[in-house]
């Protein structure tokens, strides 16, 4: 009879991992609900527009500045990760920024503007931890499919947000004391854009209409319930041996889910602004989609049972493991980037990967860090000004609105589907991944282009090619990251990476786009109507655009000779055994 130990033991594995830290994704958008609860924010502290976009930043700064989070991670005293601490100091972070947030909103304790700004950088950051956390982890179990498991994780960043329209729709009524309903609809839809990382805003909006409770109370929850469900399940995520077989089939039905979830949200939510639905009728779409959040927990169940049968009896066919020399290879790929484009002895010398001030002396660090400020920071300062386009372009609110939901939908699809689609070619073909990095930002060049004409629907097309994209990206990055600088600081530098997003968002967006829509506007005024609003700006970002596209395709040609002999005939070994 297994020993209590054992069976403990047993319940950890990559699969109870890899369905515990989607559910803590699933909690972990704390920073996505900004647009619940600022307006009691600002009614409280009494602040104007400017002031609350300075909490905003803060927020921002917070949410994609997670280098500390990845210095802790990188952290593994005895040769052995401890992802638990990265995802306890992320509840202790949480907790540490909503709670004082929650107490100035409620007048309990006042806080002056400089520290309602401290309190939410912390609140933010504790974001990044749980993100660093889950997708380290992550890579670490299944570093053959990096590109796939990055797009789960990824991906769930969309049905967190979509569940969280979902609950916009039950409260549409409450909110809409407080905001105009197409203004709802238009937060949940961009809520929806950012997947399973939002879904925690939309369970915490869920139990604050059960409840019945106040708006400010909306903030105590961000504070307790990521934290408790983090406390929770911490304990299941962790780092296992990648040399074990697994079966792929167990990881298709994860991305399955996550496909299936995301289909279910954008049909209840697009019904729920097409027809009037009943709060019955929400209550039970709301219980079939918290069901099909929580089926990662089965999917995972019966992959260790089915995992504990094979190891006692022969394995089968369709079991795929990793190559013995994983962990020595992937310190060799480390190294070898730093002499891309050498010599073949270069190529396969060290024995180290670098660490993120090595990497940061790596002319490839800067190449993939320019194409993601050019990429990203376009992205966003795309989606930041859409209702703004709309509105100089004629566009009423529930258009708009469907603007948002299509940008979200493509978010989606990019950031699922790159990773599935990079692996796949490099597995067939050694098409490295910054291929796509380049490909991508050409046609996001191209969605630019089509938004700076102003001609009819060209808002819709090009706000497709963009999120399409700009979710691409997102999954693109972090595989590149951990191929060229290896895994031992992968969550240090992909971090430091993901800083190149707000950078580029405030160059483009506030140095460009808001200077050029003041500039046309009339004298004395504060809005703009017409395609001359955005059409140089956007004319702009398109040639940003291909700018990073070029940074993007300079980075492939020198990592081309990498990926073919290191990590395509790593592969290529791996698929004959």
């Amino acid at each position: 009879m297994p020993t209590p130990q054992a069976q403990a033991q047993r319940a950890r594995t990559r699969w109870s991992a890899l369905a515990a830290s989607a559910l803590i994704q699933c909690c972990a958008g704390g920073s996505y609900c900004f647009g619940v609860y600022s307006p009691a924010l600002k009614a409280s502290q009494r602040y104007d527009q400017s002031a609350l976009d300075a909490v905003a930043f803060f927020k921002d700064v917070g949410a994609n500045a997670g280098v500390l989070s990845g210095f802790l991670s990188a952290w593994a005293p005895a040769g052995r990760r401890r992802p638990w601490l990265v995802l306890l100091a992320g509840a202790l972070l949480g907790a540490a920024g909503y709670l004082p947030i929650w107490l100035a909103v409620t007048g309990a304790v006042p806080a002056t503007l400089p520290l309602v700004c401290f309190y939410m950088l912390l609140a933010a950051q504790a974001q990044t931890f749980f993100n660093t956390a889950d997708v380290v982890s992550a890579v670490e179990n299944f570093p053959d499919r990096r590109g796939t498991v990055i797009g789960i994780m990824k991906a769930r960043h969309f049905p967190s947000s979509a569940f969280l329209c979902l609950i916009f729709t039950l409260l549409v009524d409450r909110l809409s004391v407080l905001l105009p309903r197409p203004q709802v609809i238009s937060i949940g839809f961009l809520f929806l854009q950012q997947g399973f990382l939002g879904l925690s805003g939309a369970i915490l909006v869920q139990t604050y209409n059960t409840l019945h409770v106040d708006p400010s109370t909306f903030i105590l929850m961000l504070a307790v319930l990521p934290t408790a469900v983090t406390l929770l399940l911490m304990y299941f995520v962790d780092v296992h041996d990648p040399h074990q077989g697994y079966d792929k089939k167990y990881l298709d039905a994860f991305s399955l889910i996550a496909i299936t979830v995301a289909v279910y949200l954008m049909v209840v939510i697009i019904c729920g602004q097409v027809f009037l639905i009943s709060s019955a009728v929400q209550s039970v779409c709301f219980l079939v989609l918290l069901l099909l959040v929580m089926s990662p927990i089965a999917v995972a169940v019966k992959a260790q049972k089915a995992e504990s049968t094979k190891h006692e009896g022969s394995s089968s066919e369709q079991t795929t493991g990793l190559l013995r020399g994983e962990v020595a290879e992937d310190s060799e790929s480390a190294s070898s980037s730093t002499a891309l484009g050498g010599s073949n002895q270069e190529l396969s010398s060290g024995k180290e990967n670098l660490n993120v001030l090595q990497a940061m002396c790596k002319l490839n660090f800067w190449l993939l860090f320019l194409a993601m400020a050019c990429g990203m920071g376009s992205g966003l300062a795309t989606v930041n000004n859409i209702s703004q386009i709309g509105g100089s372009l004629g566009y009423t609110p529930k258009e708009t609105s469907t603007l948002v939901s299509l940008w979200s939908i493509w978010n989606f699809s990019g950031r699922f589907g790159a990773g599935f689609m990079s692996d796949h070619f490099l597995r067939q073909r050694g098409v490295g991944r910054p291929f796509f990095i380049g490909a991508t930002l050409l046609i996001m060049s191209v969605g630019h282009g089509i938004i700076s004409s102003g001609f009819p629907a060209s808002l819709y097309i090009g706000s497709v090619l963009v999120g399409l994209c700009y979710g691409c990206q997102w999954a693109l990055m972090p595989s590149i990251t951990s191929e060229i600088f290896g895994l031992n600081h992968f969550g240090t530098i992909f971090n430091m990476v993901a800083v190149a997003s707000p950078v580029g968002s405030y160059i483009l967006s506030v140095r460009v786009v808001g200077y050029v829509y003041d500039m046309e506007s009339a004298a004395g005024e504060h809005a703009c109507i017409g395609k001359r609003c955005f059409a140089l700006s956007f004319m702009i970002m398109a040639g940003v655009c291909v700018f990073g596209s070029v940074a993007a395709f300079v980075l492939f040609i020198r990592t081309r000779r990498f990926y073919r002999r290191v990590v395509y005939a790593r592969l290529q070994s791996f698929l004959d055994k």
